[in-house]
């Protein structure tokens, strides 16, 4: 008997799951925390992560997947059957499902390789991959197989993929290394060398949510945060502003415009009319970074704008074109899809 189609955005930051006729029913933290002396894993999700920095020295919180991609594979593994048991009801091996995964445009063919054995490992039937910004772009509800041009910017927690889509492929990608987590690395790195203090990942986080910005405010937001003095070694808090926090992240935050710039040099003139009149879709938990959007039509001259729910568009796609598949199949637009695979008929699946 076979069970549902299930579509996963495996992010470096976020994992969500789409169900079949039940949409988004999972979002979690892709953390998992280990007890290095047994090797058991203790926590996964939202209760691993809010162990980060305040677990004794057996106990590691760890993230899987960097960079979009899977860096530790038998954890991966173990998180993600953790997931599916929890959305699937504890269905047993007879109650196979379908998956569709996503990964970065850039991602190498082990990469890819490593994330369909993944999926098939914990249970699935059959397993396929879609491109991040593909995945996006039918997730946002644009017509990814008519002949005109779309520009996505997917800004995950550890990649952002910028691509021009149009006829239901891509036309021209690129990938960057950088997403929420590199931003909250930056805050961390400026907080040290300005002040002298050493906060954790999530503080880090939270600074960047709640006052992070790309351009200049009229009003400095302002916020208290708590760390570690460098100098004295003693527990301090300080108030930090929203300038601050743009002087800490403007760097990355122009390496991913002129990634969007350089994309655009690269796309044909017809389909450059095509994103003049249609703008420039911004996609992924990254996209609502204060004044970004404003800061990519300032430097482009093309206005752009967030996606309606831009944290779940990628996970919305997966599920989309999985149920749309044999049509794909059909009509010739496999070009959606970069690689399937199949279970292995054997009992060990």
């Amino acid at each position: 008997m076979f069970g549902t189609d299930i579509g996963i955005d495996l992010g470096t930051a976020t994992i969500l799951i789409f169900e079949k006729k039940r949409g988004v029913v999972l979002r979690e933290p892709s953390v998992v925390a280990v007890d290095t002396d047994t090797g058991n894993i203790l926590a996964v999700g939202y209760e691993a992560k809010n162990m980060v920095g305040r677990t004794p020295g057996s106990i590691v919180s760890v993230r899987p997947l960097r960079d979009g991609v899977i860096a530790d594979y038998s954890m991966t593994e173990a998180m993600l059957q953790h997931f599916m048991r929890r959305v699937t009801r504890g269905w047993d091996r007879f109650f196979k499902n379908r998956a569709m995964i996503c990964v970065p445009s850039g991602a190498t063919d082990v990469e890819r390789r490593a994330v369909l054995e993944a999926a098939l490992e914990v249970g699935s039937r059959e397993a396929y991959l879609i491109e991040e910004p593909m995945a996006a772009a039918i997730g946002a509800n644009l017509n990814v197989e008519e002949a005109r041009g779309k520009m996505v910017v997917d800004i995950g927690g550890g990649t952002t993929d910028i691509a021009v889509i149009s006829l239901g492929g891509v036309v021209v990608s690129r990938s960057l290394r950088i997403g929420g987590d590199k931003f909250d690395e930056g805050i961390m790195r400026y907080l040290r060398r300005q002040y002298n203090l050493a906060i954790g990942e999530q503080t880090a986080e939270n600074l960047k949510i709640m006052i992070g910005t790309c351009i200049p405010l009229e009003e400095d937001l302002r916020m208290v945060i708590k760390g570690r003095d460098l100098v004295q070694g003693l527990p301090r808090q300080i108030e930090v502003s929203s300038s601050a926090v743009n002087m800490a992240i403007g760097e990355m935050v122009q390496t991913l415009v002129d990634g969007v710039r350089n994309v655009l040099e690269l796309t044909p003139p017809e389909l450059s009319a095509d994103i003049i009149d249609r703008g420039i879709v911004l996609t992924g938990g990254g996209s609502l970074l204060k004044g970004l959007t404003e800061l990519i039509t300032q430097q482009t001259g093309i206005y752009c704008f967030t996606a309606e729910n831009p944290m779940e568009c990628v996970a919305l796609g997966t599920g989309k074109a999985l149920a749309e598949i044999d049509r794909l199949r059909s009509s010739g637009r496999s070009g959606l899809l970069i690689n399937s695979r199949k279970g292995r008929k054997r009992g060990r699946y």
